[in-house]
């Protein structure tokens, strides 16, 4: 994706180039040789299978030369390319921007519903921190105890009944601000909770504000029963765990539930969803002083005051690879009355959609003569121009020459077609990206 900055009106859109940008020359010209360091047996470092694929998937996306597809105007002839990208998960900022915007407009839209939500996030002491980077069922036990832990903070501030129940949104970041290995975790919680009312409908009671001596109270429980949690399963022994409920400041756990949006800022919503739902990295904040050298600048300063780190092309790599989240592992997971198996969620998630305005009757609109014809799609999958749209108020099919509507007339993905197009119109990326060099004077 790449338009203009938003302005008065709608942003023209562009064509975004990768192959322009410093992480795409880094991956092209190094990766070879940072996989080949990879297979040797003497290197400390081992590059997962899916890594490599998602690296190797990023040098296809957003390149003309690995297949497009046409747009065409049918009022001024007007036509444009667009790319096929490579729905990477992990390494390609453009699909990742796309996945984290497509996942909080589902949830904003479709599946939490209009009361106030909380976002809760819990980081643990280094010293647990590599169980939950190695061990599923240790990342799993933490995120349960979790969102018991709220949950049980919701119920007994509300004087609320067993079958009272809250819902929530998890997300698992691996990742750090610093391109840096950080399993935390950011939660958004409804703030309070939804009680049976008859068999098709549920009764919200929203939580009471939220002060720090309750916060601490919901902490001094998480750390207790994790600690308890690593003992039993042998991670931990019972000397380290008493060693650790003595430290101060909380023994290295830390639990913030700063951040509330109220019901009726649903924008605040997206945003925040958003935040929960980023990448590992920003390619905005990547430059690149040489060929060996690049700076990426941190979102804020570090313990220890740094506002940049400097990397090699190997180092920033690497870093990113081991950020790839690992396959068949969800991005977002639903708890209490928003998981899969909850009865109360067909009620609660029908709260989420827009209702109609007060005095309006969707009823007595004009039908149309002949309806087009439906195409289901699920409600989590949005369309890569609704999403530009929403986010940088940019509509690439509106033809920027007479400002009719264009339509997709082709998807171009033979060899000898693609070629044959881009060296016809001139398009300086009408080969493939070039093998990749080995350049072996580079230190890790």
């Amino acid at each position: 994706m790449a338009v203009q900055p938003q302005g008065c009106g709608p942003a023209p859109y562009r064509r975004r180039r990768p192959a322009d940008t410093p992480l795409y020359r880094v991956v092209q010209n190094h990766l070879e040789t940072f996989l080949s360091r990879g297979r040797d047996e003497w290197w400390e470092t081992r590059v997962p299978p899916h890594a490599e694929r998602e690296l190797r998937r990023f040098l296809e996306c957003g390149i003309l030369a690995h297949g497009f597809a046409r747009a065409r105007c049918d009022a001024c002839g007007h036509d444009f390319l667009i790319a096929f990208s490579c729905k990477g998960r992990g390494v390609c900022p453009s699909c990742n921007t796309r996945r984290m915007a497509e996942t909080a407009a589902h949830l904003a839209d479709h599946v939490l519903p209009r009361v106030p939500v909380r976002q809760w996030v819990l980081s643990v002491p280094k010293r647990l921190r590599y169980h939950l980077q190695h061990d599923r069922e240790a990342l799993n036990s933490v995120l349960r105890i979790l969102l018991d832990a709220i949950e049980q903070h919701l119920r007994g501030s509300l004087g609320a009944s067993a079958p009272a129940r809250t819902g929530a949104v998890a997300f698992i970041h691996r990742f750090g601000s610093a391109l840096n290995e950080h399993t935390h975790f950011h939660v958004v919680v409804i703030d309070g909770v939804f009680e049976p009312d008859s068999a098709q409908s549920v009764r919200f009671i929203a939580a009471q504000a939220l002060d720090a001596d309750a916060v601490r109270a919901v902490q001094t429980q998480v750390r207790r029963r994790i600690l308890r949690a690593f003992v039993r399963r042998g991670r931990i022994d019972a000397q380290t765990r008493k060693e650790m409920e003595a430290w101060d400041h909380g023994g290295g756990f830390s639990l913030d539930a700063s951040v509330r949006i109220e019901a009726a800022d649903r924008q605040g919503l997206e945003r925040l969803l958003r935040y929960c739902a980023r990448p590992p990295f920003a390619a905005d904040r990547l430059e690149e002083l040489d060929p060996q050298r690049l700076i990426y600048h941190l979102p804020k300063p570090g313990p220890d005051g740094r506002t940049q780190i400097l990397l090699s092309p190997l180092k920033l790599i690497g870093r990113i690879a081991a950020l790839v989240p690992p396959p068949r592992q969800h991005r977002h997971r639903y708890y209490g009355v928003l998981a899969p198996n909850s009865p109360l969620r067909p009620a609660v998630t029908a709260l989420a959609p827009e209702s109609v305005a007060v005095g309006s009757n969707p009823a007595a609109a004009p039908a149309a003569e002949d309806p087009p014809e439906k195409i289901w799609r699920s409600p989590a999958r949005y369309l890569w121009v609704m999403l530009l749209a929403r986010i940088y108020e940019a509509f690439p099919l509106i033809c920027p020459q007479c400002g009719a509507e264009m339509r997709i007339i082709a998807f171009i993905t033979a060899a000898v077609d693609v070629r044959a197009i881009l060296e016809h119109i001139g398009d300086p990326y009408a080969q493939p990206a070039p093998g990749y060099e080995h350049d072996q004077r580079v230190s890790w």
